[in-house]
């Protein structure tokens, strides 16, 4: 027993070092983001990059690196498949017709950016981070499990409603092609975020069993990482929003974020 300790001590402390090198790695490609008056391709691929691995790295302390990998292995996926019958010629599920431009990054087959997976792994893990933090005060109820994925579900399609006018208006990542519904946001009709609902649905329905905390033991210390990953994307595209003279999406943007805030500090002090 005393031998098994000594040899997983020091990778605790490996890991927890790695952890804040890639976080405050993270804040600084943040700060220096928002700093920049015009958009480096460069930056924006670190910064998504760093996101992920901060992301994977909070829940190894409390997860099997093996599961974390698998759980971002299917929403990768998932969420790639998804945005690729989407971006396919004549198919329009599930998010609607969309073109993505170069600007997003090199395609994989021809269909979808290389961002688009990690965007998807770093959105679900930290809605769902958030949605954790939230829910503290009722995280002994039976169906906190449901209420997780259900807040989840919702925090996704807040971060969708949040992210189109940056990638679509304010950085041209993709087109949206119009459809017979008049109604969009930012010439994203509702069936986008109808399906980004669907698909998040679907990739906590198999990704959750992953992420669940298994091994017996006191309860889980209070992780705020998510929510800072989470809130500092919000922040990022209604500053961008605001580059980009988008005022109607700069004011659903800071409406999303103070709302979110409010029931996240309620959940810390609980």
């Amino acid at each position: 027993m005393g031998s098994s300790a000594a040899t997983t001590a020091p990778q605790s402390r490996a890991q927890k070092t790695l952890h804040w090198v890639l976080t405050g790695a993270l804040t600084l490609t943040f700060a220096a983001e928002l700093a920049v008056p015009q958009r480096l391709p460069l930056l924006d691929a670190t910064l998504l990059i760093l996101a992920v691995c901060v992301s994977i790295t909070a829940l190894n302390r409390l997860i099997p690196l093996q599961n974390i990998l698998l759980a971002a292995a299917i929403t990768a996926v998932l969420g790639t498949l998804a945005h690729g019958l989407s971006a396919y010629s004549g198919v329009a599920m599930p998010f609607g017709p969309i073109i993505f431009h170069e600007t997003a990054g090199t395609k994989i087959f021809n269909l979808v950016p290389w961002t688009i997976p990690l965007l998807w792994v770093v959105a679900l893990f930290n809605s769902r981070g958030t949605a954790r933090l939230m829910l503290r005060p009722w995280r002994k109820l039976k169906s906190y499990g449901y209420w997780v994925i259900a807040l989840t579900t919702v925090l996704m399609v807040a971060f969708d409603f949040a992210l189109e006018p940056f990638a679509a208006h304010a950085n041209h990542f993709w087109l949206w092609q119009p459809t017979k519904i008049s109604l969009t946001w930012y010439d994203a009709s509702p069936l986008n975020f109808i399906g980004w609902a669907v698909v998040s649905l679907l990739i906590l329905g198999f990704a959750t069993p992953t992420l669940i905390k298994k091994q017996p033991g006191s309860r889980s210390a209070m992780d705020l990482n998510p929510f800072g990953i989470w809130l500092g994307a919000i922040i990022l595209f209604t500053v961008g929003a605001a580059k980009a003279v988008l005022w109607p999406a700069v004011g659903v943007d800071a409406a999303i974020a103070i709302v979110t805030l409010v029931f996240a500090i309620r959940g810390a002090r609980w």
